[in-house]
């Protein structure tokens, strides 16, 4: 009998962690059927997306009111297609308002469920801990420090390490990056000679319309005040590209290289980065990069989510150390000035570049685990068991 594993993702990062577990999988079961929600890395892999990904890409806690309809009717007709095309398995990657419903309801009906990347309990919401014991047969956390709480709570749950630790080398050569930089954009500016700051305001409609505007009131700054910088903008997409130009068209003497993709190609050529916090900063602190992580989004969310946080940090790089590793400026703090003061600190300071990059070497170790494999091999036993 064939294999059947539907797989819901809604997000650009959840397609990468959606990709990897698909191509390992291929491995235990080549004939299987791959379907739900994914993009192009998914389906790259022969997945059947049966919506578009980025119909579940919602940022904050009020904003997936307005398009509730919607994501019910989504939810609801994946449910009927999983079990009226009886299928063996359902794994929701991230997106856990969106999935662990989904899952609970399937795991109800005799499907056995997954749920890839782990919602942060141990952040704020710690009362999900119960939905999500009803509703998985197993979790798989991407982070070293978050098993404990599934540990506590007897929920079955694996470490995997992250994707992206075992994607980047330890060591990162930033004169080849350059180098390879040059030739991807050579009919563009840029002199491998000046220094490079790297801008990433965030893969959703929503971040760039909060975020945006205070970004490139900053690099106005910035541009001013340290000589010959250079900055290149990679968009996450042809519409987030789109949204960028549009923002940029305020500002006509601020001159940044706007590229579509590219961004790990940017990242490590950079000498700093000012990001949105979400993965990128993962990123570039797989890449042992100095940054500054800037976040806002609707007061009303942000108040909500403050209110409930149990935690000193929301960056990665800092919830990893435990400490203040990067700046992060959250919302009031997320002005024009502060970003200036942060990003010219962090890029003139050869001290700091240093320590970064032993600190983050560290972090990157902890995080290699060989995730696509593991994984796999977790639910392999999961359906095998």
């Amino acid at each position: 009998m064939i294999m059947k594993i539907g797989i819901v993702s809604g997000e650009a990062s959840g397609d990468i962690l959606g990709a990897g577990l698909i191509r390992e999988l291929k491995k235990y079961y080549p004939d299987a059927v791959y379907e739900g929600i994914g993009g192009k890395k998914m389906i790259g892999e022969g997945f059947l997306s049966l919506f578009p990904q980025d119909r579940l890409a919602v940022m904050g806690l009020v904003e997936p009111l307005k398009r509730l309809p919607e994501l019910l009717s989504i939810r609801k007709q994946l449910y009927y297609h999983f079990i009226n095309n009886k299928f063996d398995l359902m794994i929701g990657i991230d997106s856990p308002d969106f999935n662990l419903s989904l899952e609970g309801k399937l795991k109800a009906q005799g499907v056995k469920t997954v749920h890839y990347v782990s919602p942060s309990v141990w952040a704020w919401r710690q009362g999900r801990i119960k939905k999500i014991a009803r509703s998985i047969d197993l979790m798989l956390t991407l982070l070293p420090f978050e098993t404990a709480i599934y540990h506590q709570h007897k929920v079955p749950v694996e470490f995997v390490g992250h994707p992206l630790a075992d994607e980047f080398p330890l060591v990162h050569d930033q004169e080849q990056a350059k180098k390879t930089l040059s030739l991807l954009l050579k009919d563009k500016r840029y002199n491998p000679n000046f220094p490079l700051l790297a801008c990433l305001p965030g893969s959703r409609s929503g971040e760039i319309k909060l975020i945006g505007p205070v970004f490139w009131q900053a690099l106005e700054q910035c541009c001013d005040k340290i000589n010959q910088l250079q900055v290149i903008v990679p968009a996450a997409s042809e519409q987030r590209r789109e949204e960028i130009e549009d923002q940029l068209k305020a500002h006509p003497n601020l001159s940044v290289t706007l590229v579509e993709g590219h961004s790990h190609e940017v990242m490590a050529a950079a000498d700093a980065v000012l990001l949105a916090s979400g993965t990128t900063a993962l990123e570039a602190m797989l890449l042992k990069k100095p940054m500054v992580v800037v976040y806002k989004m609707a007061t009303l969310s942000y108040w909500i989510i403050s209110w409930l946080l149990k935690v000193p940090y929301v960056s990665l790089p800092n919830l990893l150390a435990k400490r203040l590793l990067v700046p992060e400026l959250l919302q009031q703090q997320a002005t024009a000035d502060n970003i200036t003061h942060h990003v010219i600190e962090k890029m003139e300071s050869v001290e700091y570049r240093k320590n970064i990059v032993r600190e983050f070497t560290n972090l990157h170790k902890d995080l290699k685990a060989n995730a696509d494999y593991t994984a796999a091999k977790a639910i392999k036993e999961l359906l095998e068991a």
